[in-house]
């Protein structure tokens, strides 16, 4: 069962949610009175310096994955766990060095400008559009199922109906963001949630490591001792290792974790926000040291939660997958039931459904605007459409994918949210990280070479997940009453990865189609110098 709250201590933690609701409405409101264009909505009219693009950066990629399921998973399955924060702190080097400053400078809005610069641009468009709706869904749901798990416990109630509730209610208000505020809203709403998330995080840690000393050492101890598991709960194998399955799992989520960041297309578009390549290479470098805090912190929450928690099989914790340990480590820290533990507990719901609220717009943003940007103006209506119909189109497709993730949403709340976004970076790594790279570093590279590899790795990692336990076969499969589940992984990259590479190279060589050669030399130059790139993005 959820933990029951006072009536006074309810009141406190919904007055904290609608002021933070309230916060980043009027900042939507602001943003759509000064979204003027198509340049305006899609890329914040490229007016964010690199310090303010690097903490929207760090707002968009701290989710609440980030915040709620690697907390979870380290006090669960502690060293094993800590594998997501490894891996999620160490892709942004591979981001870093492979694609941020060359995607800013030979794109424009969306990831499919960069390929499109030297393919033929139906197919190549219809491709990336497809494979960005899919790992944006694939967010949307860990998003959103944190959203229904946190509000259940700050409301404290138990009731499904409740959780799914909250969930329409989050898929409305993401709506709200997109449809109005475009990029410049969804940034500063990213901005604000950046500074709460690390201001409470932070917040959080001293306290923790304050009722151990400040001694990082005893606190391990005192998880291991409490989770009743010992050194074993600070050695490989709690959840991965400890069997060949077990260890190809391993490798498979490390693999996809460390890669797929430089697919995800919700962070590669903010690069297109900062007016010059060298603000882009500085937010990064601001991202990453946040980002890299960040996740540090995480090792104090997550073993914090495993030694002063209950996170037996039985504990709300473990009924949570998780999802429920950073909040409860919250009101435990500040004393339980008393007004601090109150205080605390709602302080750090309201900042981890801010830190919801920011990633679900930012995500809402990159796939209606694929939809209306690739799809829509480029596809069906080759470049012809007016602006005013394409941000039409944007904020129709933002209903619709609104629609589509919370009706995904509501049967996946049983998984750990960071799971469910380790499948998310699978599939990026898979279907658009082979594409970017091939078309950046290979001369013959070619439209059919760049369709085989992203609809080649979308559908391998989209497969192999659907033939997972992760959706039947177990107690905590999305279909737990039939077993069709012949792929022993849970985490697909291992084996989509290399598929998403092998078809691009592939389609390359058997297709004759040399026609994209000839603009190689000049999207390497514009990549690498930033030369021309303004005529990539109008003023």
């Amino acid at each position: 069962m959820i933990p029951m709250a006072t009536e006074s201590n309810r009141f406190l933690t919904i007055a904290l949610f609608l002021v933070i609701v309230a916060l980043t409405l009027y900042i939507t409101f602001w943003a759509s009175r000064h979204t003027k264009n198509a340049n305006d909505y899609y890329a914040g009219g490229r007016s964010f310096s690199g310090f303010q693009n690097g903490l929207a950066i760090g707002g968009d990629y701290m989710s609440a994955a980030s915040f709620l399921g690697i907390s979870g998973s380290i006090a669960l399955y502690g060293y094993d766990g800590f594998l997501y924060s490894i891996g999620f702190l160490v892709a942004w080097l591979v981001a870093l060095l492979l694609v941020a400053e060359l995607l800013r400078n030979s794109g424009k809005y969306t990831m499919a400008d960069q390929l499109a610069f030297r393919m033929r641009q139906t197919p190549v468009r219809a491709a990336a559009a497809s494979s960005t709706i899919v790992v944006s869904i694939f967010y949307l749901l860990a998003q959103m199922v944190g959203a229904g798990s946190l509000v259940a416990l700050l409301l404290s109630v138990d009731s499904p109906l409740l959780k799914n509730l909250v969930i329409v209610a989050v898929g409305i208000l993401m709506i709200v963001y997109v449809t109005l505020g475009g990029m410049k809203g969804t940034t500063w709403v990213q901005i604000v949630k950046a500074v709460l998330l690390m201001v409470g995080t932070l917040l959080i840690s001293v306290l923790v490591l304050a009722k151990f000393g400040f001694n990082l050492s005893t606190l391990l101890g005192a998880a291991a001792e409490n989770t009743g598991k010992g050194e074993a709960f600070l050695q490989p194998g709690q959840l991965y290792g400890k069997t060949l399955i077990g260890k190809f799992d391993f490798l498979s989520l490390g693999l996809a974790l460390v890669l797929g960041t430089a697919g995800l297309p919700h962070i590669l578009i903010r690069f297109y926000t900062t007016p010059t390549a060298k603000a882009a290479r500085k937010s990064v470098l601001w991202a990453i040291g946040l980002i890299g805090s960040f996740y540090l912190m995480t090792l104090v929450l997550g073993f914090g939660a495993a030694a002063l928690l209950d996170t037996s099989p039985e504990s709300a914790v473990a009924k949570s997958s998780g999802n429920l340990a950073s909040p409860l480590l919250a009101q435990a820290v500040g004393g339980g039931d008393s007004i601090g533990g109150s205080v605390l507990l709602a302080l750090i719901g309201a900042v981890a459904f801010a830190t919801i609220l920011a990633v679900v717009a930012g995500l809402t943003l990159t796939s209606a605007s694929s939809v209306a940007h690739d799809l829509y103006a480029n596809v069906i209506m080759k470049g012809r459409a007016s602006e005013k119909s394409e941000l039409f189109v944007v904020r129709i497709a933002a209903f619709v994918i609104g629609a589509v993730a919370i009706a995904l949403a509501i049967p996946a709340q049983r998984l750990n949210i960071a799971f469910l976004v380790a499948l998310a970076f699978a599939v990026a790594a898979s279907a658009n990280l082979p594409a970017l790279i091939y078309n950046l570093f290979w001369r013959r590279f070619n439209t059919s070479g760049a369709v085989w590899s992203i609809y080649g790795g979308l559908i391998a990692a989209v497969g192999l997940v659907f033939f997972s336990p992760v959706v039947s076969g177990t107690s905590t499969s999305l279909i737990p009453s039939v077993n069709f589940a012949w792929f022993p992984l849970n985490n697909p990259g291992l084996v989509s990865i290399p598929i998403g590479f092998l078809c691009g190279f592939l389609g390359t060589i058997l297709s004759k189609d040399r026609a994209s050669q000839a603009r190689f030399d000049e999207l390497s130059v514009r990549a690498l110098t930033g030369a021309g790139a303004e005529k990539a993005s109008p003023h």
